[in-house]
C-alpha cells in the first residue's frame, strides 16, 4: 500500500482445508498476511528495499537490503499451521508461472522421494521449462550424511553458511573459566554471580530427568530453579521455548547446551530472559562444574555477559552445523547441495503479528528479526539469480545456476578452505556443493554448463522412470531414446560418480560435459585437475579453444580408482576438483567419487 515492491499476493488453501477442515481464522489469517514471520523474512532477504538503521532491538544495526533491492515481489502463501499440502504447492507453482515471474524462491522442504512423487520437483520442472529459475532450501537436518532435500537437478539446492558477524554472550563460571556463547537477549543484565543448576537435577520431585534436562513444559521444579541460572540441554522443543519454561519456573537465566549431534554450531535467539547458547563441549564442561561443585557442597555460581554485535569474526564463512549434507539420497550421480549462502543469524524484515521468538508469551513487536536456517540461505541465491537474469536475460535457469556454482568460493577470510561448524574440521563438497556463492564472479563466469527440458527428460529416462512417472513430471508427450542415458552424464556443473567394487574388477568411469563460451570470444581454457587420493583423473581434450561467443565445446573426464578393502555395505567418498582457466576466468567444478561394496 505504500510502494510498488509487492506486486502480487495470493493464498492456496484448498488442499489443506480438504484434509484439515476450515482454517481457524482466530489463530491465523486466511489471507496472504503473514502471521508467522518466515515468509516476510525470506521475501525481504531476496528482494527487500533499502532500510536505514535497521536492527533487532539494537543487534545487527545498519542498512538492510535484499539481494535484488529493485526487484518486484509476488508472494504465494501455501503453508498453514498444520503444514504445507502438495496440491497447494503445485497450484501456487502454476499460478506463479502464469503470472510471469522470473525467479521462484521456495524455503520449504520435506523428505526425499522419487521426483514423480515430489510436488516441489514437479512444480519446479514446469517452471524451469518456461525459463523460470527455482531455488530451494537444502534442509536443516545436518550435519548427518544423506540429509539433503529438494534434490532434483533442475532446482538450485542451497545450504547454509555463517557470516563474519556474531552476537557473543559468554558464560563466566565461579572458577573464572569462560565459555563462548551467542545470544540476542536485549533486557536487563544478570548480576555478577548467580547460583547455577543443571535442569536434569531440577525436575519436579526429582523424577523424569529425561524431560527436565530438556526443559520441557512443566518439567522444572520452581522450588529448585527459583533465582538460578539453569543449564538446559538442546533438543525436542524449541530453543526459545526452553527459556520460557525456565522463566515460568522462576529461573533468572538459561544456558542452552548443544547435544552431540549439534556439535559446536551456535544459533543466536532473542530470548525472553538472559540466556545464551554454547557448544557441546562447553555444555559438558559447565555441567561437570555444576555437579562437582554441588557434590562438594560448594554452591556453583556463574553469570552470562552480553557483548552486542561483533564484526570481522574469523573464520568465516563456515558451513553451518544444521545445514543438510550430501550425498544425494535419490540420485547420487547429481551432487547436492549445489552451493551454500549465508543462513546463520540473518537480519531481515518481520511481521507485526508475532514477537521475535514466535512464542505466544512474547508481546514484543519488531520490524526486523534475526533467525537462522537454510530457509534464510535460499533467498540469497534467489535474489542473486534475479540480478543475473537482469544482466543476462537470454540465459536459461541452468545457465544461471552454472554461473553461480562454477564461480563459488571455497576459501574463508583466513585464506583457508572453509571449515565445518559441527566439527571444526575442513568441509567437503558434500557440505558445500560447489562452494559459497560469489555474486561478483558469477556475473562473468567465462563458461557455462547449459541444460534444457529435453536434457532433463533424457536424465529421467536414464533413471528408468516409467512413461507414466515421467509424464507426471513433464506434463507432456515424449519418447526415451533407445541409447541408454547415464545420469552422471547430465551436463551438470559438478561431478559425482559411484563406483561399485562388486560389479567390476576395474574401477573406472568416463563422464562427458559440454561448455558454452560466454566470456571472451577468442579464448583458450586449460584444464587443471586436483585428483582425489588413490585415483587418477584425466580430461580430453586438455585445452578448449574457442573462436566465437556462445560456441559450444565438449570434453570427457575419466576417473580410474584403486580398489579399497571395504566391508559389504560400506562406502568411502573422496573429493577432487576440475578447473578450466583462461587466465582471467576460473571455472571450477567439484569431483566427488564414492567407492562402495555391495552386500
Amino acid at each position: 500500500m505504500c510502494n510498488r515492491k509487492l506486486v502480487g499476493a495470493r493464498i492456496f488453501s484448498s488442499g489443506y482445508e480438504a484434509f484439515s477442515g476450515p482454517i481457524n481464522e482466530t489463530a491465523e489469517y486466511k489471507s496472504p498476511r503473514d502471521s508467522d514471520g518466515h515468509g516476510t523474512h525470506t521475501a525481504s532477504t531476496a528482494a527487500g528495499n533499502y532500510v536505514f538503521n535497521a536492527s533487532l532491538l539494537g543487534y545487527g544495526e545498519g542498512t538492510a537490503q535484499g539481494m535484488a533491492p529493485k526487484a518486484r515481489v509476488a508472494v504465494y502463501k501455501v503453508c498453514w499451521q498444520s503444514g504445507c499440502f502438495d496440491s497447494d504447492i503445485l497450484a501456487a507453482f502454476d499460478q506463479a508461472v502464469a503470472d510471469g515471474v522470473d525467479v521462484i524462491s521456495l524455503s520449504v522442504g520435506g523428505g526425499v522421494m522419487p521426483y514423480s512423487l515430489d510436488s516441489i520437483a514437479v512444480g519446479a520442472f514446469g517452471a524451469m521449462a518456461r525459463g523460470i529459475f527455482v531455488s530451494c532450501s537444502a534442509g536443516n537436518s545436518g550435519p548427518g550424511d544423506l540429509s539433503v532435500s529438494n534434490v532434483a537437478p533442475w532446482i538450485a539446492t542451497v545450504g547454509a553458511s555463517t557470516m563474519d558477524r556474531a552476537f557473543p554472550a559468554n558464560v563466566i563460571l565461579g572458577d573464572s573459566s569462560v565459555y563462548a556463547g551467542v545470544s540476542l537477549y536485549s533486557g536487563k543484565p544478570l548480576p555478577e554471580a548467580a547460583p547455577l543448576i543443571y535442569a536434569g537435577d531440577a525436575g519436579i520431585n526429582n523424577s523424569d530427568a529425561s524431560s527436565s534436562r530438556l526443559c520441557l513444559a512443566g518439567s522444572l521444579d520452581p522450588s529448585l530453579v527459583r533465582g538460578r541460572i539453569v543449564l538446559c540441554d538442546r533438543g525436542n522443543n524449541a530453543r526459545v521455548e526452553k527459556g520460557s519454561v525456565v522463566l515460568a519456573a522462576s529461573g533468572v537465566g538459561m544456558i542452552l547446551a548443544n547435544a552431540a549431534t549439534d556439535g559446536e554450531g551456535l544459533i543466536a535467539d532473542s530470548h525472553l530472559l538472559p540466556a545464551t547458547a554454547v557448544g557441546f563441549q562447553a555444555g559438558n564442561s559447565i555441567r561437570t562444574f555444576i555437579r562437582s561443585s554441588t557434590s562438594k557442597q560448594s554452591p556453583p555460581t556463574g553469570t552470562i555477559r552480553f557483548y552486542g554485535t561483533k564484526l570481522g569474526v574469523a573464520p568465516a564463512p563456515v558451513v553451518a552445523s544444521f545445514s543438510s549434507r550430501g550425498l544425494n539420497p535419490e540420485t547420487p550421480e547429481i551432487l547436492k547441495p549445489d552451493l551454500i549462502a549465508p543462513g546463520v543469524n540473518i537480519l531481515a524484515a518481520w511481521t507485526g503479528a508475532i514477537g521475535p521468538t514466535g512464542l505466544a508469551t512474547d508481546q514484543r513487536k519488531v520490524e526486523f528479526n534475526i533467525i537462522s536456517g537454510t530457509s534464510m540461505a535460499c533467498p540469497h541465491v534467489s535474489g542473486l539469480a534475479a540480478l543475473l537474469k537482469a544482466a543476462h536475460p537470454q540465459w536459461s535457469p541452468a545457465a544461471i545456476k552454472s554461473a553461480l556454482m562454477t564461480s563459488a568460493s571455497l576459501i574463508d577470510n583466513t585464506a583457508h578452505v572453509m571449515s565445518d561448524e559441527s566439527t571444526g574440521n575442513l568441509s567437503t563438497p558434500l557440505d558445500y556443493g560447489a562452494g559459497e556463492v560469489n555474486p561478483e564472479q558469477a556475473l562473468d563466469p567465462g563458461l557455462i554448463y547449459d541444460l534444457n527440458e529435453d536434457d532433463y527428460i533424457g536424465f529421467l529416462c536414464g533413471l528408468n522412470y516409467s512413461t507414466k512417472a515421467i509424464r507426471l513430471i513433464t506434463r507432456k508427450s515424449f519418447s526415451c531414446k533407445k541409447k541408454a542415458f547415464l545420469p552422471g552424464n547430465l551436463n551438470y556443473p559438478s561431478f559425482s560418480a559411484v563406483l561399485d567394487q562388486s560389479s567390476s574388477p576395474v574401477l573406472t568411469t568416463t563422464l562427458s560435459r559440454t561448455v558454452t563460451n560466454v566470456g571472451d570470444p577468442s579464448s583458450v581454457y586449460t584444464a587443471e585437475i586436483i585428483a582425489p587420493a588413490g585415483m587418477q583423473i584425466s580430461v580430453k581434450p586438455e585445452k578448449l579453444v574457442f573462436a566465437d561467443l556462445h560456441q559450444k565445446l565438449s570434453y570427457s573426464l575419466t576417473i580410474v580408482a584403486d580398489r579399497l578393502k571395504l566391508l559389504p555395505g560400506d562406502s568411502e567418498t573422496e573429493f577432487g576438483f576440475l578447473t578450466w582457466s583462461d587466465g582471467s576466468h576460473q571455472v571450477q567444478s567439484p569431483i566427488v567419487v564414492t567407492r562402495q561394496q555391495a552386500f
